[in-house]
């Protein structure tokens, strides 16, 4: 048993030094986007991205390892989010928000994580909240446990607890539970 709690250890040392040797880097600019053709023509033109990633744009982001890539994207946001169950509740003085995030595997990797570790909110005054277990009216929550192979996504909507009076202004995503270095950063309007 020794042996196995020493090389977990270790295994969570070499990560931590490898991301900590990687610089961190924050992507706000989505993907382009194509555009279909005004006069019906066969082809569409890509469009230059928005200055500033808003709910309904696409991250592309890396991971630690080889052939780790996902297709991030925020499809809606809830503010305020609703329990769906009369036990839990935000405390007192909270409000819970959501986000739905989809992730497509656009690497070659198996793509397995814990998704909501890797994210948080951040309101206009720069205090950052991690996600919460809340689950919500509007929508089906996010597995704890993603094995998305190559070609494939996953959907789910991820709880925050935050002050009743904070006015949320970003989300982020960072892979590898929040280790990798490429975090993608949404606006929120």
């Amino acid at each position: 048993m020794r042996t196995h709690h020493a090389a977990a250890l270790l295994a969570t040392a070499v990560a931590l030094a490898l991301t900590a040797c990687s610089p961190a880097e924050i992507t706000t600019k989505p993907d382009t986007k194509a555009t279909p053709p005004a006069d019906g023509a066969t082809s569409a033109a890509p469009t230059p991205p928005a200055q500033a990633a808003t709910v309904g744009d696409t991250v592309t982001l890396k991971g630690n390892e080889d052939g780790e890539q996902l297709a991030v994207t925020i499809r809606k946001w809830a503010d305020p989010a609703q329990s769906d169950d009369e036990f839990m509740k935000p405390d007192d003085g909270k409000r819970w928000v959501a986000a739905q995030f989809e992730l497509v595997n656009t690497g070659t990797a198996v793509y397995s994580d814990s998704p909501s570790n890797g994210t948080q909110v951040a309101d206009h005054q720069g205090q950052q909240f991690q996600s919460t277990f809340g689950e919500t009216t509007a929508g089906p929550a996010m597995t704890s446990a993603a094995k998305v192979a190559p070609g494939a996504k996953v959907l789910g909507w991820i709880t925050y607890e935050v002050p009743k009076d904070s006015k949320i202004a970003k989300v982020q995503f960072t892979m590898n539970s929040g280790f990798a270095s490429q975090t993608g950063e949404w606006t929120i309007k």
